[in-house]
């Protein structure tokens, strides 16, 4: 069935409820910085209402809810977005709960923040919540948005733990099931910056026939139809084809081992490319490029 509803995935940017212990000194105003403003503001372009939008935004995944909730309502509140509210479900219960349930319904836009994905599959998978986000996407004109954590854990499966520096050893990637907003793609994120190409190379060659998506900070994906990706935000993301794997290691080598892959294939998405992932094509606009390049010029001049 295709979804009348928009995703929205962005590759994150600063969220230290992912990074930082309880102990941490986090009352620096500049410590979370949202990078992907310019997206925030594509997310209110895409809604149905506009600035008039009524946005929820889910901290479950982060250590610091309350801090990462209030940057979110000022970076909303910078955009002429002013009906936005915090839900910081903590327990599955909660996820369950009659009046969460009813302002998720009211919602225009849903948006989880970074942290760790492991909380939001943990907390939300079979719950209320979950299935009427899902209905929702697929019968209205709904957007579901999530930045790091919330855009890795958006898929069916996603990547929950594995080091870049060991990414491509057999066992050290470990993936589970996520949110089951869209099939056939895995996602990783903060990719450029912590460097996990090997992780989505890996990710890819366990199951070619997923889409490898890689979101580097500032940079997303606007889904639309449930194949049309189009890339959003100044950032770069990766794509990785495992269709066309000739041959890999990875079914015969012992754990601990390193892996080897032959003819992976590799897309790089800037802003305004699109890809289908029914037709697996690649789109460069590069005429949109030339406009944007010389928005961004007289927009740095006024």
């Amino acid at each position: 069935m295709v979804p009348k509803g928009k995703l929205i995935i962005i590759g994150g940017a600063v969220d230290l409820g992912s990074s930082l212990s309880y102990n941490d000194n986090i009352s620096h105003p500049h410590y979370i910085k949202f990078f992907e403003k310019g997206i925030l503001r594509r997310i209110i372009t895409e809604s149905v209402k506009g600035t008039e939008s009524v946005v929820e935004v889910i901290t479950t995944a982060s250590k610091i809810p309350d801090l990462v909730g209030a940057e979110y309502i000022k970076s909303f509140n910078q955009l002429q977005v002013n009906n936005v509210h915090v839900l910081d479900i903590r327990t599955r219960e909660q996820a369950n709960d009659p009046e969460v349930l009813e302002r998720v319904r009211n919602a225009d836009v849903v948006m989880f923040s970074g942290g760790d994905q492991l909380r939001l599959t943990a907390i939300f998978g079979g719950t209320n919540l979950l299935r009427i986000l899902k209905t929702r996407y697929i019968e209205e004109d709904f957007i579901i948005a999530g930045t790091s954590a919330g855009a890795a854990a958006a898929s069916s499966n996603m990547i929950y733990r594995g080091s870049s520096s060991e990414a491509l050893i057999k066992g050290e990637i470990q993936i589970t099931g996520g949110l089951g907003f869209i099939d056939d793609v895995i996602v990783d994120t903060h990719f450029v910056q912590r460097g996990r190409i090997g992780r989505l190379f890996y990710a890819v060659a366990t199951n070619p026939g997923m889409l490898g998506i890689g979101l580097g900070e500032d940079a997303g994906l606007l889904i639309t139809d449930g194949v049309c990706l189009e890339a959003i935000g100044s950032g770069l993301t990766i794509l990785v084809d495992g269709r066309y794997i000739s041959q890999t290691s990875i079914y015969d080598v012992e754990i601990g081992s390193p892996v080897s892959i032959d003819n992976l294939k590799v897309h790089v998405m800037s802003i305004f490319d699109k890809y289908d992932l029914h037709k697996h094509e690649l789109i460069i606009n590069k005429a949109i490029k030339v406009e944007e390049e010389v928005y961004l010029k007289m927009k740095d001049k006024d």
